[in-house]
């Protein structure tokens, strides 16, 4: 590897590592899409950390954490907000939130809670519970009617219960109701340490909900040798099928990306490598992939790499075989996401030019044939990942949460 990318590496390591982010602040630039985003509440501080969805009616919905200071000076607790924009964040409904009892919620870097919806307009949402050791923590589930009304108590999905690594959970519902639920789980390696058996990386479970999320009476096993601390990517394939990407440990040490079904019986799929870039490293970058597939059943993915010529590369996979990825942006981009509605590509990641951090986009509006380049937002603060969020079939929006803007909320270019 080239100095300078191990040098780009070590900068973005320690940054997702050692992330203290600031209070949510209030919308206050002309430039941002929101006139008036949900404000602190209280003493409460609210991390960048920020996932968002689409209902069915068309609104915007997205998920915060705020942290306050729990009685009698023993520690930080936690919550989760929602609130929702039908106008691209010109609006907002008033925030609600979604924990009855407040507790440890991880927002920082790659962890952050996850929203989706079910069939009839519930709201799902889940997050990590961090516990007193680092690096430990709980996969927990919330569920709520239409709207978000009646918040559920949270259930802890995994069923291993030893204080260990399950975190950097990943949520998707698919065409039946059924939800899926996936996360970095460090339980086989530390029982394989304990006996003196060599393990790499960490493992990757998943569970499955038939009931609503009432209950997770599916739980497998994806794959063994994972990276440790970068997201696992959801998408539902032309079959309707759920598929992960993530970031695998292939022998001896090479950090690239794997593909596999994720069927609702609680077998997994066959492995498939996604990614050939042949990067060896012994540390875990924080740069999870993206992944979806449009209505042909082509498969479209980003990801990052710090090998020779690393950056962030998109690339599609007509037949299942990638073509020759396209780097997205500079050395410095990274956090890339993708999707897919109708005719429109769209791929967004963060950049920074020395003065500003900005979120690019590539798309093409006419499935690939043609590519557009251009700047969707930039601040001069801390920021977020930037997220693509699909309305429909056919809308694809960029969801960006700043420290000097707030929510930003832009549309991909030719798109009404």
């Amino acid at each position: 590897m080239r100095q300078p990318r191990r040098d780009a590496l070590a900068a973005l390591v320690a940054a997702a590592t050692a992330m203290a982010l600031p209070a949510w602040a209030h919308a206050s630039s002309a430039a941002a899409t929101s006139r008036s985003a949900p404000k602190r509440q209280g003493r409460s501080q609210r991390p960048l950390a920020t996932s968002a969805a689409f209902d069915a009616q068309g609104r915007l919905w997205v998920a915060c954490v705020e942290h306050a200071p729990a009685p009698g000076n023993a520690g930080a607790v936690s919550n989760i907000t929602l609130a929702w924009t039908a106008d691209d964040g010109r609006s907002w409904s008033p925030a609600q939130r979604v924990l009855r009892t407040p507790e440890p919620v991880e927002a920082n870097g790659e962890g952050r809670p996850k929203l989706a919806f079910g069939p009839a307009g519930q709201v799902y949402v889940t997050f990590t519970r961090p516990s007193a050791k680092p690096h430990t923590g709980d996969i927990r589930f919330v569920r709520a009617g239409a709207a978000g009304t009646d918040w559920s108590d949270p259930i802890t999905v995994q069923r291993d219960r030893t204080v260990t690594g399950h975190r950097f959970d990943s949520l998707i519902v698919d065409r039946n109701g059924r939800i899926f639920v996936a996360w970095i789980d460090k339980r086989d390696g530390d029982r394989a340490r304990a006996t003196g058996l060599a393990y790499r990386g960490a493992a990757i479970y998943y569970a499955v909900s038939s009931d609503d999320g009432r209950s997770f009476a599916v739980e497998a096993k994806l794959a063994d040798h994972c990276c440790e601390c970068c997201r696992i990517a959801l998408s539902l394939n032309e079959e309707g099928e759920v598929v992960a990407m993530w970031r695998h440990i292939f022998d001896p040490n090479v950090r690239d990306h794997a593909l596999a079904v994720l069927h609702a019986g609680g077998k997994p799929g066959a492995l498939k490598r996604a990614s050939f870039d042949d990067w060896r490293i012994d540390a875990c970058p924080h740069h999870g992939p993206s992944l979806d597939f449009d209505a042909t059943g082509r498969r479209h993915q980003v990801w990052f790499s710090a090998g020779d010529d690393g950056g962030v590369f998109y690339a599609a996979a007509p037949g299942g075989t990638p073509g020759s990825p396209v780097r997205l942006g500079s050395a410095q981009a990274g956090h890339g996401e993708v999707l897919a509605a109708g005719s429109t590509i769209a791929a967004a990641w963060k950049d920074f030019d020395g003065q500003a951090t900005r979120v690019l986009s590539r798309h093409s509006t006419d499935g690939g044939a043609t590519w557009h380049e251009r700047v969707l937002a930039s601040t001069s603060g801390n920021s977020d990942h930037p997220h693509l969020v699909r309305r429909g079939h056919d809308i694809i929006r960029l969801v960006w949460h700043t420290e000097n803007e707030a929510i930003v909320v832009r549309r991909i270019e030719g798109q009404s």
